[in-house]
């Protein structure tokens, strides 16, 4: 997976992950202003929230030309950093699509235990995009000849 892709990927999960009540909020408030009905943490809601997220992350992207922390892939940590962030995105991915898919699941029990793996994983994915995200910001970093190994 391209550099590229991989941190917008990463940019729409972080909002989508961390605040998802808020998004899914935001996408209800503009199906009642165009008229539908809905209700809290509906599936409608969830799916405009994450298009105008995904429609506001691809605008930055637009006019901005690349998004934070671009990196050097010749520098220190940038293939490290984009594997963390990689794997990161897939957890993120996964705890989305379980918030999405749930009410499938009419077992309570199992709904439980994977609602508690799907929680884990959120915090496993805030701390692979922090250091990811660091690996990559260093990366971009001139490297001094004070931690040069290679002389």
């Amino acid at each position: 997976m391209p550099s590229r892709i991989n941190l917008f990927i990463a940019w729409f999960l972080i909002p989508q992950t961390m605040a998802m009540g808020f998004v899914a909020a935001v996408g209800r408030v503009v199906l009642e202003i165009l008229g539908a009905n809905t209700y809290e943490g509906d599936i409608p809601g969830r799916l405009v929230g994450a298009l105008l997220l995904f429609g506001a992350v691809y605008l930055i992207l637009h006019f901005r030309g690349a998004l934070f922390p671009e990196g050097k892939p010749d520098g220190r940590g940038y293939q490290l950093g984009q594997r963390l962030v990689m794997a990161a995105n897939v957890l993120a991915t996964l705890f989305c699509l379980f918030q999405f898919t749930q009410f499938l699941i009419q077992n309570h029990d199992v709904r439980l235990l994977l609602n508690g793996f799907t929680d884990a994983f959120g915090y496993w994915v805030m701390a692979l995009w922090v250091v990811g995200f660091s690996f990559l910001y260093q990366s971009s970093l001139p490297q001094s000849a004070l931690f040069d190994h290679t002389k």
